[in-house]
């Protein structure tokens, strides 16, 4: 039986609990307690395990546009480890497997990053800094290009440049395994933490061997704009992930598994990375089924033993013979706007935010069978973007900014689609379907939002991604933080705000505001009470008027664990329940 209960989201600070814990110290701990708070050990077991989750899987690179809003981090945490990983409270733990990183003395904050002596890829090829380097370079945004349209880009399809770009410098030698890590003059990231975390490096000379760039650490020194240009293509692309077609020399692990095969019928298959240094991964293979796979018929099938998804969003589920928690999640479900068209004027954003019954959707839909103790999950609105419920100042930011937009108003919906000309309009909304409570929710909104003039059509589909917001086939995307449509969320609210900030790939609705890109870089840097109250309340204020994104309510979870099941931990966080997988064993 599963160590199963509603996980607590941690103290009251605002990266949660951050204990520098060897992985494979808290892996073991959490096995353990799996065992002592299950049952005793008895039965056959079971070689392999089956993983459901609410999302795709078509990358292997969790950190590109398309990586971000996909379910690679949930995938591949324990295939491609890091310094860190983020834990069942939603703050980054040290994973000790892979290396450390410690603070060193001066002005600039300094981090050395010392790579485990023993690590090495699958593919026998050893770890090296140039890992880091390659993902300082995607990440950090200062390496562009002209597009098609003369405009200057960044080359790397990064998600979020978040502490990235705040590097000034890697000093690493090629092939070395330790790397010094030098912030740029007064940008000491107080999430540093969480840099260079799980599913966060990608194999560098992968890359050096697909692009013909032998030396990327190099490259990226120098600028070397023509190679790192083959380099960008490369990492925006090169390790997509079709079904039935991969070839294994571009997917080398770095931890305790490695992908075998990915197929429709068959999932993505999982096993024991045999070159892996640390502890053995208690179960050999493990099986990930993505949305696509008819999670409801594999578990009628009996090939799904660990379910994580968010409540009400798969058809015709049965859970039936499994341990259930429903649990709040660090995900803010939300609607995403667009900044065209229609919402091209922030009036027609909030004549679509007046005519959300939000108090509604909150109760009926964000009400967790076991709400978070610090509010979350409780049934009601969330009032704040920049603030999680167990920061010193989430309280006062909501009180402060007030209940924005928490009841249907047909009146100031009607006098706002005014302000833009219009009497009627449609506006179209977009998620990864199939999924019935999103469903549900598009049905109150256009019930509400009828009265006003303004047509609600849903436009979900199974190929649906975020980015159809910034291409212009959707108005509006229905989804998690930053726009994930499946397991998301941290601690830390630095997700969800560089998801507001000007450029940034997880930016799906393109908002662009200068004195919002000002706050966030400096709540980046600054976790003083005052200035988080400060600033948080004034961006808080610029948003409730400028609407880029409407938060609704904490996202319940629904995570199961299969009868025989031992050391299923519930983590509410992007890593979600297969944060220790391979802890995982199943008797029976």
């Amino acid at each position: 039986m599963p160590a199963s209960h509603s996980t607590r989201r941690g103290a009251p600070t605002r990266r949660g609990r951050t204990a520098a814990v060897s992985g494979a110290g808290l892996l073991t701990a959490v096995l353990l307690a799996g065992t002592l708070v299950g049952c005793a050990e008895e039965g056959e077991q079971i070689p392999s395990i089956g993983y459901a989750i609410d999302n795709t899987v078509t990358t292997y690179n969790a950190n590109s546009v398309a990586g971000a809003v996909s379910g690679a981090r949930q995938a591949f945490a324990r295939v491609l480890p890091g310094f860190n990983y983020t834990g069942p409270e939603g703050g980054p733990v040290a994973d000790t497997d892979i290396g450390t990183a410690n603070a060193m003395p001066g002005d600039a904050l300094t981090i050395q990053y010392k790579l485990n002596p023993n690590s090495v890829y699958s593919d026998g090829v050893p770890m090296s800094c140039d890992d880091l380097v390659l993902t300082w370079a995607a990440n950090s945004g200062r390496f562009t290009r002209r597009n098609d349209q003369g405009a200057t880009v960044p080359m790397f399809d990064a998600a979020s440049t978040a502490g990235y770009t705040d590097i000034d410098r890697i000093d690493c030698q090629t092939g070395a395994k330790d790397a010094v890590v030098t912030f740029k003059a007064g940008r000491n990231v107080t999430d540093w933490k969480s840099l260079f975390g799980a599913t966060s490096m990608m194999p560098a000379h992968v890359v050096a061997t697909a692009t013909g760039v032998p030396d990327i650490v190099s490259a990226v020194q120098n600028s070397d704009t023509a190679a790192l240009t083959r380099v960008a293509d490369f990492w925006n692309s090169g390790w997509t992930m079709t079904p039935g077609d991969l070839d294994l020399t571009l997917f080398p692990a770095s931890g305790p598994y490695k992908v075998e095969s990915f197929s429709a019928d068959e999932g993505l298959v999982l096993v024991a990375n045999d070159r892996w240094w640390g502890n053995r991964p208690a179960t050999s293979r493990i099986v990930v089924w993505p949305k696509s796979s008819d999670i409801s018929a594999r578990i009628g099938d009996g090939a799904v033993e660990v379910v994580d998804v968010a409540a009400g969003s798969t058809p015709d589920l049965d859970l039936g013979g499994f341990e259930v928690t429903e649990v709040a999640s660090r995900s803010v479900e939300q609607f995403v706007l667009s900044t065209s068209g229609l919402f091209e004027n922030a009036a027609g954003r909030r004549a679509f935010a007046a005519c959300l019954p939000r108090d509604e959707l909150a109760t009926k839909f964000g009400l967790a069978a076991e709400p978070d103790a610090d509010g979350a999950g409780s049934g009601g609105p969330v009032g704040t973007r920049v603030t999680a419920p167990d920061s010193l100042v989430h309280q006062s930011v909501a009180g402060a900014v007030g209940g924005r937009y928490e009841t249907a108003d047909t009146a100031a919906a009607t006098a706002a689609l005014a302000d833009t000309d219009n009497t009627s309009a449609t506006v179209r909304i977009g998620y990864l379907g199939p999924n019935p409570r999103r469903a549900d929710i598009v049905s109150a909104v256009a019930a509400a939002c009828a009265p006003a003039g303004i047509t609600v059509q849903d436009v979900a589909s199974p190929e649906f991604t975020p980015s159809m917001l910034r291409g212009g086939q959707v108005d509006v995307v229905l989804a998690g933080t930053a726009s994930a449509p499946g397991a998301a969320g941290t601690a830390a609210a630095t997700t969800a705000m560089y998801a507001l900030r000007s450029g940034n790939g997880s930016n799906f609705g393109d908002y662009s505001n200068s004195r919002v890109d000002r706050i966030v870089d400096q709540l980046a840097v600054d976790d003083s009470t005052a200035t988080q109250l400060s600033l948080s309340t004034e961006v808080e204020n610029i948003l409730w008027s400028d609407v880029p994104t409407v938060p609704l309510f904490d996202q319940p979870r629904t995570v199961a664990f299969a009868s025989g099941l031992q050391a299923g931990t519930v983590n509410p966080t992007v890593s979600g329940a297969a944060w220790n997988m391979d802890r995982w064993v199943l008797r029976r």
